[in-house]
């Protein structure tokens, strides 16, 4: 009712598992003072989350514990097997990948050597990375802080408090 009365339009897009956009649009103001033209509200997607784990049975875990947040359209997950897989995805979706969920201790590339990569390699790396490990130890915590990580996690992973942290990263 704002909208019209000003003389602009409010259209709303929607696509199942894509997201919502909204348009307002108002005419331009040739009065004094500031110009206004259209004001367009970036399209809401998903949280996009890589997991990096070389277990693979990982992605059914995350999948099934997840599925009403993927239903609901919050969140959107791809998984890697390796660091070396994760790279490759990221250097092809690095714009796409909010956070990163990854092990620690992989074969050939560690989810540390992973974090120093993302980090040197992407101007604009993701927002978080989370390190999950089966080593809860002060030296590994104080290892991934220091080259960046945002949070670690130890294994087996409690679901409950990672999805209360991921809720606390949606917009």
């Amino acid at each position: 009712i704002i909208t019209q009365g000003h003389g602009g339009t409010l259209t709303v897009a929607s696509e199942p598992g894509r997201g919502t956009e909204f348009s307002i649009r108002l005419p331009a103001y040739a009065g004094p003072g500031p110009t206004f033209g259209s004001i367009i509200f970036p399209s809401i997607r998903p949280m996009q989350i890589l997991v990096v784990d070389d277990e693979t049975d990982v992605r059914d875990l995350f999948l099934q514990r997840f599925r009403r947040e993927i239903r609901n359209g919050e969140m959107s997950f791809s998984f890697a097997f390796s660091g070396e897989e994760a790279l490759t995805y990221l250097r092809a979706h690095h714009s796409k990948v909010l956070i990163i969920l990854s092990d620690i201790n992989m074969p050939g590339m560690s989810g540390l050597d992973l974090l120093g990569h993302v980090k040197a390699e992407f101007e604009m790396p993701p927002t978080t990375m989370m390190m999950i490990t089966a080593y809860g130890d002060n030296a590994s915590y104080q290892q991934a802080m220091s080259l960046g990580a945002n949070d670690f996690l130890t294994k087996p992973v409690d679901f409950a408090v990672l999805k209360e942290k991921l809720q606390h990263l949606l917009p």
